[in-house]
């Protein structure tokens, strides 16, 4: 049996991540008797550490999920960490952050005990999401062309949530495994989602006024960014580039 520790910032995306890997460790077992689950704001960890330490009744094994890990701090963590140095092995522990920020000593121990570790989080630089979009889209039977898979990541942005909503949509309106392409996809893309500052100021340094206006109103709408973030985005966007006037920079490294 195993550890599992999912972390990631989109906490739908981390839901539905912990959801499907839940129900592959069940199998075809009988989740109502595999399961305990604590998600509560008010669980206790000794509970969770308590639940992984008991002997599965009329199953093989016993799959254990403590949610909202991130909330408990390095003190609190304490029995679990005890638990991590000689776990179960009829017992499969899946911890989930959330809450607040992960603590160090857990992320070190669960890596120590040889635990799984996985980041739900979509990566940033465009080609990466894009990729990450299609995979995310075979896993759920839908088939996405080159275009159709640039486009979603165009308009979906930081928002990575609202990607499994869209493609269940996909799904049931063209079945599964057939082939979609961008004008397919269009219709159920909506609103476009914030995007990274940094896609922002290259618009504006690439000299791309249209496009770094409509960036603009994506993080203030779609990304719910307050137009004095904006300001200070660009304050500190142009202050970088000042203090480099004169500075005989030429690449990344030597502008760094």
């Amino acid at each position: 049996m195993a550890i599992h520790l999912l972390t990631g910032d989109d906490e739908s995306i981390l839901r539905s991540k912990a959801h499907d890997l839940v129900a592959q460790l069940v199998g075809d077992g009988d989740r109502s008797l595999m399961v305990d689950e604590f998600d509560d704001d008010e669980y206790e960890l000794r509970d969770a550490v308590d639940a992984a330490q008991t002997m599965p009744f009329l199953t093989e094994r016993r799959v254990v999920v403590a949610r909202q890990i991130g909330r408990f701090t390095t003190d609190e963590l304490t029995p679990l960490l005890g638990y991590l140095d000689n776990p179960l092995d009829s017992t499969e522990l899946v911890l989930v952050a959330g809450g607040g920020r992960l603590a160090k000593k857990l992320t070190d121990t669960v890596k120590a005990t040889g635990g799984h570790l996985t980041s739900t989080s979509p990566p940033n630089r465009p080609k990466d999401r894009q990729t990450w979009v299609r995979v995310e889209a075979e896993e759920h039977g839908v088939r996405l062309d080159g275009a159709a898979a640039v486009r979603i990541a165009e308009q979906i942005g930081e928002d990575a949530g609202r990607l499994e909503g869209i493609l269940a949509v996909i799904r049931s309106t063209y079945g599964e495994g057939v082939k979609i392409s961008a004008a397919e996809v269009e219709p159920f893309l909506g609103e476009g989602g914030g995007v990274p500052p940094w896609d922002f100021t290259d618009a504006i340094d690439a000299g791309q006024t249209g496009k770094a206006l409509t960036l603009m109103g994506r993080m203030i709408h779609g990304g719910e960014r307050h137009p004095l973030q904006i300001m200070a985005i660009l304050h500190s966007h142009y202050g970088k580039l000042a203090r480099l006037d004169g500075a005989d920079a030429r690449s990344e490294h030597d502008a760094a």
